[in-house]
C-alpha cells in the first residue's frame, strides 16, 4: 500500500509564498518610526510633522471628531477617508529634505498641515 504524500500544489506553495510576504510586510511596518496626527473637525494637530529625510515612516491617523476626514496630500501621493472615532495609518516612502503639504480635505480651507524632512 502506497502512503499519500503531502507535497504542496503550485497553488498551496503560492498561498505559503503570499502569506510569507504579507506576514514580512506587516511586520516592517510595525517596526518604522511613527508620528501620531490627530484630525479633529476641521483641526489637526500638530500641523507640522519633523521627519528625518531618506527614511521610510508611518503617520498613525486619529479621527477624534465626530465628522469624517480626508486626510490627503498630492506631494505624499497619499489619500485616506476615515468616519469619526476611526484610527489608521499612511505609509511614507523615504524623502528628500523639503516640505511637504498635506490637509483635510473635509475641512478645507483652513485643515493644512506640513510634512517637514530635515
Amino acid at each position: 500500500m502506497k502512503t499519500p504524500t503531502l507535497a504542496p500544489t503550485g497553488l498551496q506553495a503560492a498561498l505559503c509564498g503570499l502569506a510569507l510576504l504579507v506576514f514580512a510586510a506587516v511586520a516592517q511596518a510595525g517596526s518604522l518610526p511613527a508620528y501620531d496626527l490627530d484630525l479633529h473637525n476641521g483641526e489637526l494637530k500638530p500641523d507640522e510633522l519633523h521627519v528625518e529625510a531618506g527614511e521610510r515612516f508611518k503617520i498613525n491617523l486619529h479621527n477624534t471628531g465626530n465628522t469624517p476626514v480626508e486626510f490627503e496630500s498630492r506631494s505624499l501621493r497619499k489619500e485616506k477617508v476615515m468616519g469619526p472615532g476611526v484610527d489608521s495609518f499612511v505609509v511614507i516612502h523615504p524623502l528628500k529634505p523639503g516640505e511637504y503639504d498635506f490637509f483635510d480635505e473635509f475641512h478645507l480651507p483652513d485643515a493644512r498641515g506640513l510634512v517637514i524632512a530635515e
